[in-house]
């Protein structure tokens, strides 16, 4: 057993676990319940713990939540740079074909991916955008918006999680914003992401989904490709 194994305290994991349970119960129950419904009761259940419990980590429904936002901003931060870790592996193995080949721009710049890599960028942030942790932070942001203690901290981590997913996205489809009209495209195709998030809440339209979504990548690819 090493030193670090020893001094392990089972008590401590266990109140870890716990913890992990309840957040995750939390973020379920916000995506498929929302919020008049997720009461701490309600949570503890799809936890598998017992009221009790729970409230020993979290005294109040807003103690709950409140550390329900950061987990949910943690997760989609964590998603976000899964994506891009994967974007990453994939241009460095295309981008060392190309170098053999010497496939450069005149800027010296590597080229574009092509329509098929920005396509498949797209489609993976769109999903992350109609995914259910997506929809919990939707019910976030709505309680948010009349919960006072709860607000603060939502609008700073999603203008956070904003300027994240903004930063990742012009990464993985190797855009230039110093190229005019890059920057404004693609923070529109992550304002209309977000429109497919929220419209996805009534109705899962998959086929239109996927059309508008295909355009949006032919529209990407176009931008990215034109001349400085």
């Amino acid at each position: 057993m090493t030193p670090r194994a020893a001094l392990r305290d089972p008590k401590q994991d266990r109140s870890r676990a716990t913890r992990q349970r309840l957040l995750e119960a939390a973020v379920a129950c916000l995506a498929e319940h929302g919020w008049a419904r997720s009461t701490v009761a309600v949570v503890a259940e799809r936890a598998g713990v017992s009221r009790g419990a729970a409230q020993h980590h979290f005294p109040t429904r807003e103690d709950l939540f409140t550390a329900a936002v950061q987990h949910v901003a943690e997760e989609r931060s964590a998603a976000l740079r899964a994506l891009l870790s994967h974007e990453r592996r994939e241009q460095r193995d295309r981008h060392g074909q190309r170098d053999r080949h010497g496939q450069r721009d005149q800027r010296g710049q590597r080229e574009p991916g092509g329509p098929g890599r920005v396509a498949e960028v797209v489609e993976a942030l769109v999903d992350l955008y109609t995914g259910p942790l997506f929809r919990a932070a939707l019910q976030l942001w709505v309680v948010a918006s009349y919960e006072e203690q709860l607000g603060a901290r939502v609008a700073a981590l999603e203008a956070r999680i904003g300027r994240e997913t903004h930063r990742m996205a012009v990464e993985a489809l190797g855009a230039d914003e110093s190229v005019p009209g890059v920057r404004e495209s693609v923070q529109g195709f992550l304002d209309m992401a977000r429109g497919l998030g929220l419209a996805n809440l009534l109705t899962d339209d998959r086929a239109r989904r996927d059309r508008v979504v295909a355009q949006w990548a032919r529209i990407l690819d176009d931008v990215l490709r034109a001349p400085s």
